[in-house]
């Protein structure tokens, strides 16, 4: 199976040039079967207000968007899983939405809200689902959700082969060293599509990571160039959750050790 990111800068409040933007970087994805696109690729992320979020957001049923993605993965035959700054009712949502030949497929809500994104999100809602593409199950976490190692077992545990991760991250040097040790200790595939570029004072640290089950960096980008990443992977090793013959990162596990976890304050 071949999986990828696409790192790029989306345009603060301009969808069409987003879209104009990957026009251009599509036709490098040919061969991919699932791609990755940074958070929130159709509004951008530094906004001025809560009016300009939600001027920016758009509902999944009627996105210019999402019909767009639907449309480059019917000509290119892969899956997309993209950030989307999503509305519903008055309530907006950083998502992450899964779309395929056939439409969208499925959708997560960002749980861990990061910053100023809470005085324009809501938290997520819709748990942490996984879902079957054919060749691989696919979890989705968003950006800052990389610090919250449940959320990565959880979406193991639900047997997700392959956690994609769009991201807008301005934290230098941490997530992308954490994502490899998070795909390591899960045994899973892990793709962080980050952005690059700067909007007002904030600036995007690139470096989108394509880590293996044993932790290993298949790929990376740049910390600043546009660029698209492809890597062939194999499903067969993210399902082999075994560290020894004696000794498989699920069945050593000890719940019963660890419900402080689930402790609320």
């Amino acid at each position: 199976m071949k999986i990828g990111f696409v790192q790029f800068a989306p345009t603060l409040g301009d969808l069409q040039a987003t879209m104009q933007k990957l026009d251009r970087l599509m036709p490098q994805c040919a061969g991919a079967e699932l791609l990755v696109l940074p958070e929130l690729c159709n509004s951008g992320y530094n906004f001025e207000s809560p009016e300009h979020a939600w001027a920016t957001s758009e509902a999944v049923t009627s996105s210019v968007f999402l019909q767009y993605l639907e449309s480059q993965c019917q000509r290119h035959n892969f899956h997309i899983v993209s950030g989307f700054n999503e509305r519903e009712g008055d309530l907006l949502y950083n998502s992450a939405i899964l779309v395929g030949p056939q439409g969208m497929m499925g959708r997560y809500r960002k749980l861990h809200l990061f910053m100023s994104e809470k005085d324009f999100f809501e938290p997520g809602d819709v748990g942490l689902p996984v879902f079957d593409i054919g060749q691989a199950r696919v979890g989705m976490l968003v950006c800052f959700d990389w610090l919250f190692p449940e959320a990565w077992r959880a979406l193991a545990l639900k047997g997700a082969d392959l956690i994609c991760h769009p991201s807008n991250l301005v934290l230098p040097g941490l997530a992308q060293r954490a994502v490899p040790i998070h795909a390591l200790t899960n045994r899973v595939y892990v793709v962080t599509a980050n952005r690059i570029g700067t909007e007002v004072d904030l600036t995007f640290t690139g470096l989108s990571t394509i880590a293996g089950p044993r932790g290993e960096i298949l790929l990376q980008a740049s910390s600043s160039e546009e660029s698209v990443g492809l890597v062939d992977v194999d499903v067969a090793l993210a399902r082999d959750k075994n560290i020894t013959p004696r000794n498989n990162i699920f069945h050593d596990r000890r719940p019963k050790e660890y419900s402080d976890l689930v402790t609320t304050d």
